[in-house]
């Protein structure tokens, strides 16, 4: 029985991974760009080995308060994020993702521990949807 494909494995295939932010570069991850509107804590930037620093597409202050990492909120906090996704600045920042995606493999960095519930993920949807 062949082994479940899991979400990182489908990441890849499609071009577009979500990882930490601490976690070294691979190969395969293409431009490396950090998707959270605060710097990770503990991260010096001369240790950061990503490409880009793309504050404009982060959840906004507001809505990243109001989930707080609450994954009971999850769901909520993913179509709110997906709404500002689609206006603005944040908009024309998804544009330049979809951009650098075009151009090869593209890895999406969060801070967060917990990366299946975070920005990055919903972004990452967001941009293999198209």
């Amino acid at each position: 029985m062949p082994a479940k494909q899991s979400k990182t494995d489908k990441a890849r295939r499609d071009g577009i991974r979500v990882r930490r932010a601490y976690d070294p570069p691979e190969r395969a991850d293409g431009a490396r760009v950090l998707v959270d509107r605060l710097w990770p804590r503990g991260l010096a930037k001369e240790d950061a080995r990503f490409d880009e620093w793309c504050k404009d597409v982060a959840p906004s202050p507001e809505l990243r308060k109001w989930y707080g990492h609450d994954a009971e909120r999850f769901a909520e906090f993913a179509e709110r994020y997906r709404g500002e996704l689609a206006e603005g600045v944040a908009a024309e920042a998804v544009d330049h993702l979809r951009e650098l995606a075009a151009d090869g493999p593209l890895t999406l960095l969060t801070a967060t521990k917990e990366v299946p519930h975070s920005n990055a993920a919903v972004l990452g949807g967001v941009l293999r949807k198209g």
